[in-house]
Protein backbone atom coordinates (compact mmCIF):
# COMPACT_ATOMS: atom_id res chain seq x y z
CA UNK A 1 0.00 0.00 0.00
CA UNK A 2 2.78 2.25 0.90
CA UNK A 3 4.24 1.80 -2.53
CA UNK A 4 0.80 2.62 -4.42
CA UNK A 5 0.67 5.71 -2.16
CA UNK A 6 3.98 6.90 -3.17
CA UNK A 7 3.49 6.12 -7.22
CA UNK A 8 0.01 8.37 -6.84
CA UNK A 9 1.74 11.58 -5.34
CA UNK A 10 4.53 11.49 -7.82
CA UNK A 11 2.41 11.31 -11.08
CA UNK A 12 0.01 14.32 -8.94
CA UNK A 13 3.03 15.81 -8.59
CA UNK A 14 4.03 15.91 -12.41
CA UNK A 15 0.46 16.72 -13.39
CA UNK A 16 0.68 19.75 -11.29
CA UNK A 17 4.50 20.73 -13.16
CA UNK A 18 2.72 20.27 -15.82
CA UNK A 19 -0.24 22.68 -15.58
CA UNK A 20 1.61 25.13 -14.29
CA UNK A 21 4.20 25.27 -17.61
CA UNK A 22 1.06 25.14 -20.07
CA UNK A 23 -0.34 28.40 -17.60
CA UNK A 24 2.90 30.01 -18.15
CA UNK A 25 3.43 29.53 -21.76
CA UNK A 26 -0.06 30.86 -22.47
CA UNK A 27 0.84 34.03 -20.57
CA UNK A 28 -1.62 34.02 -18.09
CA UNK A 29 -0.58 35.49 -14.64
CA UNK A 30 1.93 37.81 -16.52
CA UNK A 31 1.90 41.30 -16.58
CA UNK A 32 2.98 42.05 -19.76
CA UNK A 33 2.63 40.68 -23.49
CA UNK A 34 5.76 40.27 -25.22
CA UNK A 35 5.71 40.45 -29.18
CA UNK A 36 5.25 36.97 -30.47
CA UNK A 37 9.28 36.80 -31.85
CA UNK A 38 10.69 38.36 -29.07
CA UNK A 39 12.60 40.56 -31.06
CA UNK A 40 12.45 44.18 -31.06
CA UNK A 41 9.95 46.12 -33.61
CA UNK A 42 11.98 48.70 -35.05
CA UNK A 43 9.25 51.67 -37.11
CA UNK A 44 9.79 54.98 -38.01
CA UNK A 45 7.57 57.30 -36.95
CA UNK A 46 8.33 60.38 -39.13
CA UNK A 47 12.14 60.39 -38.79
CA UNK A 48 11.41 59.00 -35.16
CA UNK A 49 12.67 55.74 -34.91
CA UNK A 50 10.47 53.61 -32.16
CA UNK A 51 11.61 50.17 -31.00
CA UNK A 52 10.06 47.59 -28.90
CA UNK A 53 9.94 43.68 -27.82
CA UNK A 54 7.04 44.25 -26.02
CA UNK A 55 3.22 44.58 -27.00
CA UNK A 56 2.08 47.72 -24.49
CA UNK A 57 -0.41 47.38 -22.30
CA UNK A 58 -1.42 50.30 -21.17
CA UNK A 59 -2.35 52.69 -23.78
CA UNK A 60 -3.14 56.54 -23.43
CA UNK A 61 -4.86 57.84 -27.37
CA UNK A 62 -4.55 61.89 -27.14
CA UNK A 63 -7.07 62.66 -29.17
CA UNK A 64 -10.57 61.52 -30.38
CA UNK A 65 -9.26 60.15 -33.56
CA UNK A 66 -6.39 58.29 -32.67
CA UNK A 67 -9.04 57.00 -29.86
CA UNK A 68 -11.68 55.73 -32.67
CA UNK A 69 -8.72 54.47 -34.80
CA UNK A 70 -7.91 52.01 -31.70
CA UNK A 71 -11.37 50.82 -31.23
CA UNK A 72 -11.82 50.31 -35.40
CA UNK A 73 -8.50 48.09 -35.03
CA UNK A 74 -10.15 45.94 -32.09
CA UNK A 75 -7.92 47.64 -29.54
CA UNK A 76 -9.80 49.53 -27.33
CA UNK A 77 -9.43 47.28 -24.63
CA UNK A 78 -5.44 48.36 -24.19
CA UNK A 79 -6.52 52.02 -23.52
CA UNK A 80 -6.41 53.42 -20.03
CA UNK A 81 -7.46 56.78 -20.87
CA UNK A 82 -7.89 59.42 -23.77
CA UNK A 83 -7.94 63.40 -24.27
CA UNK A 84 -9.09 66.07 -26.43
CA UNK A 85 -12.76 65.16 -26.30
CA UNK A 86 -13.22 68.70 -26.78
CA UNK A 87 -12.66 68.45 -30.36
CA UNK A 88 -15.28 65.78 -30.37
CA UNK A 89 -19.08 65.53 -31.09
CA UNK A 90 -19.02 62.01 -30.13
CA UNK A 91 -17.50 58.31 -31.84
CA UNK A 92 -19.41 57.17 -34.91
CA UNK A 93 -22.33 55.02 -34.14
CA UNK A 94 -20.25 51.50 -34.46
CA UNK A 95 -18.03 52.66 -31.84
CA UNK A 96 -20.35 54.74 -29.33
CA UNK A 97 -20.18 51.57 -27.12
CA UNK A 98 -16.63 50.60 -26.55
CA UNK A 99 -15.53 55.05 -26.81
CA UNK A 100 -17.83 54.90 -23.86
CA UNK A 101 -15.75 52.27 -21.68
CA UNK A 102 -12.66 54.89 -22.16
CA UNK A 103 -11.86 56.62 -19.41
CA UNK A 104 -11.25 59.87 -19.72
CA UNK A 105 -8.16 61.38 -19.01
CA UNK A 106 -8.12 64.95 -19.32
CA UNK A 107 -11.58 66.56 -21.29
CA UNK A 108 -8.88 69.29 -23.34
CA UNK A 109 -5.50 68.68 -24.16
CA UNK A 110 -3.13 66.26 -21.55
CA UNK A 111 -1.27 67.73 -19.01
CA UNK A 112 1.72 66.42 -17.85
CA UNK A 113 0.89 65.39 -14.46
CA UNK A 114 -2.21 63.55 -15.77
CA UNK A 115 -0.01 61.53 -18.15
CA UNK A 116 2.94 60.32 -15.89
CA UNK A 117 0.52 59.30 -13.31
CA UNK A 118 -1.59 57.23 -15.51
CA UNK A 119 0.58 54.11 -15.52
CA UNK A 120 1.02 53.90 -19.71
CA UNK A 121 3.32 52.08 -21.03
CA UNK A 122 2.59 53.56 -24.83
CA UNK A 123 0.91 56.37 -26.15
CA UNK A 124 -0.88 57.49 -29.88
CA UNK A 125 -1.38 61.22 -30.02
CA UNK A 126 -1.86 63.90 -32.65
CA UNK A 127 0.75 66.14 -33.54
CA UNK A 128 -0.26 69.24 -31.04
CA UNK A 129 0.05 67.08 -27.79
CA UNK A 130 3.50 67.19 -27.74
CA UNK A 131 6.65 69.29 -28.28
CA UNK A 132 5.53 71.55 -25.70
CA UNK A 133 7.22 72.14 -22.35
CA UNK A 134 3.78 70.06 -20.81
CA UNK A 135 4.73 66.62 -22.52
CA UNK A 136 8.03 66.74 -24.15
CA UNK A 137 9.23 63.72 -26.34
CA UNK A 138 12.20 62.89 -24.45
CA UNK A 139 10.60 63.13 -20.53
CA UNK A 140 7.98 60.52 -22.17
CA UNK A 141 10.75 58.46 -23.21
CA UNK A 142 12.90 59.05 -19.78
CA UNK A 143 9.75 58.12 -18.37
CA UNK A 144 9.86 54.41 -20.41
CA UNK A 145 6.92 55.59 -22.24
CA UNK A 146 6.64 54.62 -25.90
CA UNK A 147 4.92 57.39 -28.32
CA UNK A 148 3.86 57.32 -31.59
CA UNK A 149 2.76 60.06 -32.70
CA UNK A 150 -0.31 61.30 -35.30
CA UNK A 151 0.83 64.02 -37.70
CA UNK A 152 -0.26 61.94 -41.30
CA UNK A 153 -0.14 64.84 -43.89
CA UNK A 154 -1.12 62.10 -46.81
CA UNK A 155 -3.21 59.83 -47.29
CA UNK A 156 -0.34 57.05 -47.99
CA UNK A 157 1.43 58.41 -44.49
CA UNK A 158 -2.00 57.56 -42.69
CA UNK A 159 -2.05 54.35 -43.84
CA UNK A 160 1.30 53.24 -42.90
CA UNK A 161 0.54 54.84 -39.29
CA UNK A 162 -2.57 52.06 -39.78
CA UNK A 163 -0.44 49.26 -40.40
CA UNK A 164 2.55 50.18 -37.95
CA UNK A 165 -0.26 50.09 -35.10
CA UNK A 166 -1.71 46.99 -36.57
CA UNK A 167 2.03 45.83 -36.24
CA UNK A 168 3.20 46.70 -32.91
CA UNK A 169 -0.43 45.35 -31.34
CA UNK A 170 -0.20 42.06 -33.63
CA UNK A 171 -3.60 42.85 -35.49
CA UNK A 172 -1.58 43.47 -38.86
CA UNK A 173 -4.59 41.68 -40.64
CA UNK A 174 -6.98 43.64 -39.19
CA UNK A 175 -5.12 46.58 -40.05
CA UNK A 176 -5.13 45.68 -44.31
CA UNK A 177 -8.46 44.91 -44.17
CA UNK A 178 -9.37 48.27 -42.61
CA UNK A 179 -6.77 50.16 -44.98
CA UNK A 180 -8.08 48.00 -47.87
CA UNK A 181 -11.66 49.28 -47.32
CA UNK A 182 -10.77 52.71 -46.54
CA UNK A 183 -9.06 52.96 -50.14
CA UNK A 184 -12.15 50.80 -51.63
CA UNK A 185 -14.75 53.14 -50.63
CA UNK A 186 -12.44 56.39 -51.60
CA UNK A 187 -11.91 54.51 -54.55
CA UNK A 188 -15.84 54.35 -55.04
CA UNK A 189 -16.06 58.28 -54.53
CA UNK A 190 -13.33 59.21 -56.87
CA UNK A 191 -15.01 57.12 -59.46
CA UNK A 192 -18.43 58.70 -58.99
CA UNK A 193 -17.28 62.10 -59.24
CA UNK A 194 -14.98 61.96 -61.78
CA UNK A 195 -15.84 64.37 -64.79
CA UNK A 196 -17.47 66.30 -62.53
CA UNK A 197 -16.47 69.75 -62.49
CA UNK A 198 -14.12 70.98 -58.65
CA UNK A 199 -16.46 72.72 -56.38
CA UNK A 200 -14.95 75.06 -54.99
CA UNK A 201 -14.85 74.41 -50.43
CA UNK A 202 -14.40 76.96 -47.73
CA UNK A 203 -13.36 75.58 -44.70
CA UNK A 204 -14.88 77.79 -41.93
CA UNK A 205 -13.55 76.16 -38.61
CA UNK A 206 -14.17 79.78 -36.76
CA UNK A 207 -14.26 83.09 -37.42
CA UNK A 208 -12.85 87.00 -35.40
CA UNK A 209 -10.39 89.12 -36.52
CA UNK A 210 -10.99 87.03 -40.01
CA UNK A 211 -11.84 83.29 -41.04
CA UNK A 212 -9.77 80.41 -39.51
CA UNK A 213 -9.15 77.76 -42.24
CA UNK A 214 -7.19 74.99 -43.87
CA UNK A 215 -4.21 75.52 -45.90
CA UNK A 216 -2.98 73.56 -48.75
CA UNK A 217 -0.82 71.41 -46.17
CA UNK A 218 -3.55 70.50 -44.08
CA UNK A 219 -5.45 67.20 -44.04
CA UNK A 220 -8.42 68.00 -44.59
CA UNK A 221 -7.49 69.46 -48.24
CA UNK A 222 -7.19 65.92 -49.33
CA UNK A 223 -10.52 64.65 -48.13
CA UNK A 224 -11.97 67.75 -50.02
CA UNK A 225 -9.94 67.15 -53.07
CA UNK A 226 -10.62 63.08 -53.00
CA UNK A 227 -14.34 64.15 -52.61
CA UNK A 228 -14.11 65.98 -55.81
CA UNK A 229 -14.02 69.77 -54.60
CA UNK A 230 -10.93 72.31 -54.18
CA UNK A 231 -9.95 74.26 -50.82
CA UNK A 232 -10.15 77.97 -51.66
CA UNK A 233 -6.87 78.30 -49.96
CA UNK A 234 -4.97 75.52 -51.13
CA UNK A 235 -2.44 78.01 -52.12
CA UNK A 236 -1.09 78.35 -48.33
CA UNK A 237 1.63 75.81 -48.34
CA UNK A 238 3.58 77.21 -45.28
CA UNK A 239 1.54 76.52 -42.93
CA UNK A 240 -1.59 74.00 -42.26
CA UNK A 241 -4.08 76.42 -40.84
CA UNK A 242 -4.56 80.47 -41.23
CA UNK A 243 -6.94 83.01 -40.47
CA UNK A 244 -7.30 84.42 -43.18
CA UNK A 245 -9.68 88.57 -44.48
CA UNK A 246 -13.36 88.05 -44.41
CA UNK A 247 -12.65 90.31 -47.65
CA UNK A 248 -9.91 87.26 -49.45
CA UNK A 249 -13.18 85.08 -49.48
CA UNK A 250 -15.47 86.71 -50.80
CA UNK A 251 -12.64 87.77 -53.22
CA UNK A 252 -12.23 83.83 -54.04
CA UNK A 253 -16.25 83.15 -54.29
CA UNK A 254 -16.60 79.74 -52.54
CA UNK A 255 -19.22 77.68 -53.66
CA UNK A 256 -19.97 75.86 -50.74
CA UNK A 257 -18.64 76.42 -47.09
CA UNK A 258 -17.63 73.65 -44.94
CA UNK A 259 -18.06 74.21 -40.67
CA UNK A 260 -16.15 72.14 -38.33
CA UNK A 261 -18.49 71.18 -35.44
CA UNK A 262 -17.06 70.54 -31.97
CA UNK A 263 -17.42 71.74 -28.51
CA UNK A 264 -18.23 75.83 -29.12
CA UNK A 265 -19.99 77.79 -30.71
CA UNK A 266 -22.16 75.13 -31.92
CA UNK A 267 -22.83 74.75 -36.14
CA UNK A 268 -25.75 76.46 -35.73
CA UNK A 269 -24.79 79.60 -34.00
CA UNK A 270 -21.81 79.54 -36.58
CA UNK A 271 -24.11 79.85 -39.35
CA UNK A 272 -26.12 82.62 -37.98
CA UNK A 273 -22.63 84.33 -37.81
CA UNK A 274 -21.99 83.75 -41.11
CA UNK A 275 -25.58 84.53 -42.48
CA UNK A 276 -25.54 87.86 -40.58
CA UNK A 277 -21.15 88.96 -40.91
CA UNK A 278 -21.72 92.77 -43.65
CA UNK A 279 -19.14 91.00 -45.25
CA UNK A 280 -19.73 87.10 -45.73
CA UNK A 281 -23.55 87.50 -45.88
CA UNK A 282 -22.45 88.73 -49.72
CA UNK A 283 -21.79 85.23 -50.73
CA UNK A 284 -24.21 83.59 -53.10
CA UNK A 285 -22.88 80.48 -50.95
CA UNK A 286 -24.51 81.69 -48.58
CA UNK A 287 -27.51 82.96 -49.47
CA UNK A 288 -28.16 79.49 -51.05
CA UNK A 289 -27.18 78.23 -47.57
CA UNK A 290 -24.82 75.55 -48.86
CA UNK A 291 -23.50 74.65 -45.71
CA UNK A 292 -21.63 71.44 -45.33
CA UNK A 293 -21.12 70.56 -41.58
CA UNK A 294 -18.44 68.01 -40.14
CA UNK A 295 -17.34 66.97 -36.84
CA UNK A 296 -13.84 68.34 -36.28
CA UNK A 297 -12.24 64.91 -35.53
CA UNK A 298 -13.60 63.76 -38.86
CA UNK A 299 -10.93 65.67 -40.74
CA UNK A 300 -8.03 65.18 -38.61
CA UNK A 301 -5.65 62.30 -39.84
CA UNK A 302 -7.53 59.01 -38.35
CA UNK A 303 -9.75 56.47 -39.40
CA UNK A 304 -12.75 58.17 -40.58
CA UNK A 305 -11.07 59.49 -43.98
CA UNK A 306 -13.62 57.55 -46.36
CA UNK A 307 -16.46 58.59 -44.05
CA UNK A 308 -15.00 61.92 -44.25
CA UNK A 309 -14.61 61.49 -47.94
CA UNK A 310 -18.00 60.45 -48.71
CA UNK A 311 -19.69 63.18 -46.11
CA UNK A 312 -18.16 65.93 -48.42
CA UNK A 313 -19.38 64.20 -51.74
CA UNK A 314 -22.82 63.94 -50.68
CA UNK A 315 -22.46 67.92 -49.84
CA UNK A 316 -20.40 68.74 -53.23
CA UNK A 317 -22.56 66.92 -55.77
CA UNK A 318 -26.12 65.86 -53.69
CA UNK A 319 -28.01 64.59 -56.99
CA UNK A 320 -25.36 62.29 -58.22
CA UNK A 321 -23.58 60.82 -54.59
CA UNK A 322 -25.46 59.24 -52.00
CA UNK A 323 -28.30 57.70 -53.50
Amino acid sequence: MKKIKWWIWFFVGLISIGLAGCESSSGKGQTEETSKSGEAIQIDNYGRELSTSEKPNNVLTLGPNTTELFIALGLSDHVIGNSLDNHSRGALPKYEEAYEQIPELTYGSATREAVLTSGADFIYGIEWEFGKEALSLEELKDYGITTYVNQATTLDEMYKEIMDIGKIFEVEDRAEDFVADQKDRIATIKEQVQGQDPVDALVYDSGGDGVFTAGGTNFETLLIESAGGRNIFDDITDKQWATVSYEEVVARDPDVILIHDYDAPSVERKIEDIKNHPILSELESVKNENFVSISLESVLPGNRMAYSVETFAEGFYPDLVGE
